[in-house]
Order: C-alpha cells, then sequence, then structure tokens
C-alpha cells in the first residue's frame, strides 16, 4: 500500500503571523480563521482562537499567553488541514517554527549570528558562526511534538534539519581555528560535523520518546559538495545507527544532481527507510511513458532496498496537476520499483496558498487511492 505525507512545510495564516511581527490583526484575518474552520469541520475546536482574534482586531500587541495560544491554534489547523486531504502521515507544516535553520541553531550553544542570507524564492535566514563547542541548550522540538500528539488522528511525522545542513550552512571559527592553528587543514570538517551529529542524535531521541511515529531528515544542502557526499553519509550514519529499531527514518533532499549519492548513500539501507527527492519539479505535464523525464534517477533504487519518496507535486507553481497526471507518474516509477513508493510534494508547500496546497494535495490522495 502506497503511504502519502507531505513534506514539511505549508504556509502560516496571516492571523498567526501577524501577532509576531507586531502587526493588527484585520477583520480578513477574522473571516480567514472562520472560514477554515468551517471548511475543517473545527469551528467547535477554535471557538477559543475565534475570540482571540475578535478581541484584538486593530491590536498590534498580543500578550505572550495569546500568541501561544495563536500558535496553538495555527498547530491544530494545519493538522486538520492534512488529515481531511487525507495524508497519511501528518505534520503541522512548521506553525511551531521560525525557520529550518535558524531554529534550531539558536537551541545549540556555542553559535553567534552573524547577518541575514538569502536562500530560495526571497526567503531570508541569520547565519552563524560557531565560536565554541557546540552543546544542545533545549530540546527543541519537544513542546511541538507533544502538542501536535495531543490531538493528531493519524500518524505524526516530525522534521528535523540534519547535521550536514546546518554545519554547512554555518560559519566555522572554533574547530577551524584549532586545527589550522595546530596545522591541520582538513580534520575541522568532521569534527564539527561529529558533534552537530550527536546533537541532532539527542534531539531525534527526545521526538521519538514524545510520540513521533516517523521522522524526516532534511538535508538540501547534502549535495552542494560533491567532494563530501561521502562525509555527509557517514555523518547521518553516525547519527542514526542504532535508532532504527525506535521510528521510522526519511532522509528529504531537494533540487540536486541525486546520482552524485550513489553508491554512498547505499551505506544507510536498513538504517533509513526512505529517500525523497524532487522529481515532478523537472517532469513534463504530459501524460505518457515518454514525458517521464524527471524520473530517471528510479534507476538509482533497483540494487537497494529503500523507500523511494516519490515528489509527485510541484512546489514552484500553482498549477494543479490533474489526478492523471499524478497516477501516471506514479505508475512508471513502479515498473521501475515495484511498490516501494511513498507519494509526496517535491517539497514543503509553504510558498503556496492553503487553497493551492489543498487542490495539490487533494488530487495526489486521490490518485494513490485509484492505485492502492
Amino acid at each position: 500500500m502506497i503511504v502519502t505525507h507531505e513534506i514539511g512545510s505549508l504556509s502560516k495564516p496571516s492571523w498567526r503571523v501577524k501577532p509576531f511581527r507586531n502587526l493588527p490583526l484585520t477583520e480578513e484575518d477574522l473571516n480567514q480563521a472562520i472560514k477554515w474552520a468551517k471548511r475543517l469541520n473545527i469551528s467547535d475546536e477554535t471557538e477559543e482562537l475565534i475570540e482571540i482574534v475578535k478581541k484584538n482586531l486593530g491590536n498590534p500587541n498580543l500578550s505572550d499567553e495569546e500568541k501561544q495560544k495563536i500558535v496553538f491554534y495555527s498547530s491544530l489547523y494545519a493538522v486538520r488541514f492534512l488529515e481531511n486531504v487525507g495524508i497519511d502521515l501528518v505534520y503541522d507544516g512548521e506553525q511551531h517554527r521560525s525557520e529550518m535553520y535558524e531554529y534550531p541553531i539558536r537551541n545549540i550553544q556555542g553559535f553567534e549570528f552573524k547577518g541575514h542570507v538569502r536562500s530560495f524564492d526571497n526567503k531570508y535566514y541569520r547565519k552563524a558562526s560557531l565560536v565554541s563547542k557546540p552543546i544542545l541548550k533545549d530540546y527543541y522540538h519537544r513542546k511541538e511534538t507533544q502538542t501536535i500528539k495531543s490531538f493528531i488522528r493519524k500518524k505524526l511525522k516530525i522534521p528535523v534539519t540534519g547535521p550536514y545542513t546546518l554545519v554547512d550552512w554555518s560559519f566555522d571559527e572554533y574547530y577551524y581555528s584549532v586545527d589550522l592553528f595546530e596545522g591541520e587543514t582538513k580534520k575541522h570538517r568532521r569534527k564539527f560535523l561529529k558533534e552537530m551529529g550527536q546533537i541532532i542524535r539527542q534531539v531525534i531521541q527526545d521526538i521519538i520518546d514524545n510520540g513521533a511515529d516517523f521522522i524526516q531528515i532534511d538535508e538540501p544542502a547534502a549535495t552542494t559538495k560533491k567532494d563530501e557526499v561521502e562525509l555527509f553519509v557517514d555523518t547521518i550514519y553516525d547519527t542514526l545507527v542504532g535508532l532504527q529499531d525506535k521510528s521510522t527514518f526519511s532522509i528529504h533532499i531537494c533540487f540536486s544532481n541525486y546520482s552524485i549519492l550513489f553508491p554512498y548513500i547505499e551505506k544507510l539501507d536498513g538504517i533509513v527507510k526512505e529517500l525523497h527527492f524532487e522529481y515532478a519539479n523537472r517532469d513534463s505535464w504530459e501524460l505518457g511513458r515518454k514525458n517521464r523525464k524527471g524520473y530517471e534517477i528510479l534507476k538509482m533504487f533497483k540494487n537497494n532496498n529503500f523507500t523511494v519518496g516519490l515528489g509527485v507535486l510541484d512546489v514552484h507553481t500553482d498549477r494543479v496537476e490533474s489526478k492523471e497526471l499524478i497516477k501516471d507518474r506514479i505508475l512508471y516509477a513502479m515498473d521501475i520499483v515495484g511498490d516501494r513508493i511513498y507519494v509526496a510534494p517535491d517539497c514543503g508547500l509553504r510558498t503556496r496558498t492553503w487553497e493551492i496546497a489543498y487542490q495539490k494535495l487533494s488530487n495526489m490522495v486521490e490518485a494513490v487511492k485509484c492505485i492502492n
């Protein structure tokens, strides 16, 4: 049976964003909260939120308690959103989080933020530098996991930014300077990765202890340095080995040359269940086997046991994939790797509106139902 999930991020409702930017809530924010509560059949679960929004119309300064309630309800809305769509593995679309890099780094001692850098889609994050030994300050996904677990109706997935990406997106003023002083110029990277891997392992263990069924390791930087692919794989192996019987693990890598991962990544076979790549973004919108050019990398899965995380939705367009197109992509993949498939969008849908995301995901779920 094919499992469905959404990769991680959904856009945050305006009534979730504005209180944290000290912007006043408006009638439109209220109308959106009411509209989606009705659409998701959760009006009886969200009466408190509606009252908070009504009370604070025109007010840019909500109390800390009210802000925490806002986060709780945005999490509830997002979980019910995915449950109503029919997704199998459910998450809240990062409603508790600010950004996938800055959020964890803020909770790790030893870093100093240096300034903003641009990621894709005109999004920015604050880049940090390691200036002393990294030490976990707080189990930063614990409250999030506990909150979602308290009201979720399906299996819970929690995404975690992986150690390689956290290291690669940071400056290193600590290990690099020490190794350089001692005449070593190559060991600093491995030391930094080892320490961050152990920190992420602690975070993952805590997520497992709090009831997550499925853990996704997000590693967008994994293939950005071809000569470090083996080092990336070794880091993930050391981070996860011994935990594979306690939870189910996935690695999500997006928008890159995936072929350079092989054969190195096969070291994770048996530890990581799913490798989720982006396919739809580089594929044709036409039906037919000859048009499945975005799925050529599937041949690399023939000699291993990984479940293929099959991206079937392009997250960079509002154009909605038809059920027929999604089904065609899935059947093409099944001809190559059999039923070792999980189906999801290419990446998170945070750049799309909830309306577009709902249409895309609904068609995805319906296409899978036609096959299961």
